[in-house]
């Protein structure tokens, strides 16, 4: 699973994968922008179904620049995710400079209503052009 997801954070019974592609058909680096793909795979381990009901994230820029992001759900949506399932889903970060990162967290809700946090790791934001 590392392969396919080199990023990874566990809360209690969560397990939230990331992996990120730059994409260079969507970045003009001429003008300021460089824009990633990233895939996240939410897994629950636990033996009750849990719900994801919203996101919180902090994006920086290779300036320290940081912008945070909080909404509901993930791409509309806000699953559940039964004992033994996942919940996968793909979205985009666009940046003013070639580096930066992303980090956050998931508020989920467990079966019996309470409420709890879950990691979303710190991941790297890096164009090929700066890769070292």
């Amino acid at each position: 699973m590392k392969e396919f997801f080199p990023h990874s954070a566990t809360t209690g019974d969560i397990i939230v994968r990331v992996s990120v592609s730059y994409l260079p058909e969507q970045s003009e680096p001429g003008k300021g922008r460089w824009f990633w793909a990233y895939h996240i795979r939410i897994e629950n381990e636990g033996a009750k179904p849990v719900q994801l009901v919203s996101r919180e994230w902090v994006i920086s820029d290779g300036r320290g620049a940081r912008h945070e992001v909080r909404g509901e759900g993930v791409v509309g949506e806000q699953p559940v995710l039964d004992p033994g399932g996942s919940f996968d889903y793909v979205s985009g970060c666009p940046l003013t400079t070639p580096t930066g990162s992303m980090e956050g967290r998931y508020f989920m809700v467990g079966a019996d209503g309470a409420r709890f946090e879950v990691a979303i790791p710190r991941f790297p934001l890096i164009a090929p052009a700066v890769a070292t």
